[in-house]
């Protein structure tokens, strides 16, 4: 049967690797010879237990996760992590740092704000957040200092942490970067995750949690909100989102066949420097939104003279087989994400296309 695949560039839930789904879809009925779906089955078995057991493994070699930190797997989307990190890491009468770079940072800080004293530690709001901020205005007795590496939206990426005061633990949310590159875990008290952009399907967010700051957690949170106890637990004190952790698996395995997350960011760099270029030697029909310095190579923001020009490419581009180019609706214009599991051979057409449109209508 010849499959007829997407160029999926979706900002999330987005592409999955065509061998990743190859195989759940083979496991489907009988998962390792248990009769069962992996979906179907307890998920305090020991064929379960196994499999998020090995995702953890192979997880903490791609990434090189030290002993003291606590890999967990969470449910509630980065949305719920914005509530759980004041209430677990800023003690009563403290302030948290926070930068804001873009919508999903902002948003931090609005719910951060809601539970205690929150300060804007740098904001790139007045340049339309095109660019990280230059300088911090950091609180050296601050609680954290939280950040999001790459803004899905406005296609700002972070490729140097920021540096917080000494002692200050650092905090991000890696959602839409997260394996798309080799990181020095160690540098951070807690990283974290939603899988739906680079390692798997919604449903699951992915928690790297340094062991020491569990101990500012308060006693009297809902066990839910708890990290003590879902740490503790080992992601098991109730039932977990299932499928979404073994796709999880498959694609930790996937990117170890391809050589790591050295390979995975060579591979990215290739891919959005295909369609920088066709932006940039555009002679300005198309104009990114990012300053090059922090252009995201996860989300790809552009856009046309118009925005009848833009809806027209949006729908050609639909008709020729290039899906999720619209950018989100609070912004407008194009984002082309080009996450892990986008193939060459999509951005190729991509820029194919948007040459293409620029000869018809430029």
């Amino acid at each position: 049967m010849t499959l007829n695949r997407a160029h999926n560039f979706n900002a999330g839930p987005a592409a999955l690797p065509l061998e990743v789904l190859q195989r759940a879809q083979a496991e489907m009925l009988d998962y390792k010879g248990t009769g069962m779906s992996i979906i179907e089955m307890s998920h305090r078995s020991k064929e379960f237990e196994a499999m998020i057991n090995e995702t953890e493994a192979d997880m903490r070699e791609l990434l090189n996760i030290p002993a003291n930190y606590k890999v967990m797997f969470m449910q509630g989307g980065a949305s719920l992590q914005f509530s759980m990190i004041p209430m677990s890491f800023r003690p009563s009468g403290a302030s948290a740092d926070y930068i804001v770079t873009g919508t999903w940072s902002k948003k931090a800080v609005d719910e951060a704000k809601k539970l205690g004293n929150t300060r804007v530690a740098a904001s790139g709001k007045e340049t339309n957040f095109d660019r990280t901020p230059a300088s911090l205005e950091t609180d050296p007795n601050a609680a954290y200092l939280y950040y999001c590496s790459n803004e899905t939206i406005h296609g700002v990426e972070y490729f140097e942490e920021p540096t917080p005061p000494a002692g200050v633990p650092l905090i991000c949310d890696a959602s839409s970067d997260f394996m798309s590159r080799p990181l020095d875990i160690t540098k951070y008290a807690y990283l974290y995750a939603g899988a739906q952009k680079n390692v798997g399907p919604a449903g699951v967010v992915i928690g790297i949690l340094r062991e020491d700051l569990l101990e500012r957690a308060p006693a009297n949170l809902p066990v839910m909100l708890d990290y003590k106890t879902l740490a503790a637990e080992k992601s098991l004190y109730n039932t977990p989102p299932c499928f979404s952790i073994y796709m999880v698996g498959l694609v930790m395995k996937w990117l170890k066949n391809l050589g790591g997350l050295n390979a995975m960011q060579t591979r990215n760099q290739q891919k959005a420097g295909l369609v920088y270029n066709a932006i940039d030697q555009s002679g300005g029909f198309y104009k990114g939104h990012a300053q090059p310095a922090n252009r995201s190579l996860m989300n790809i923001t552009f856009r046309l003279p118009t925005e009848s020009l833009e809806d027209q490419f949006a729908s050609e581009a639909k008709k020729n087989n290039l899906i999720g180019l619209k950018g989100h609706r609070s912004v407008g214009g194009m984002r082309a994400s080009t996450y892990n599991a986008v193939e060459m051979e999509s951005v190729q057409a991509l820029v194919q296309f948007m040459q293409e449109f620029q000869r018809k209508n430029g």
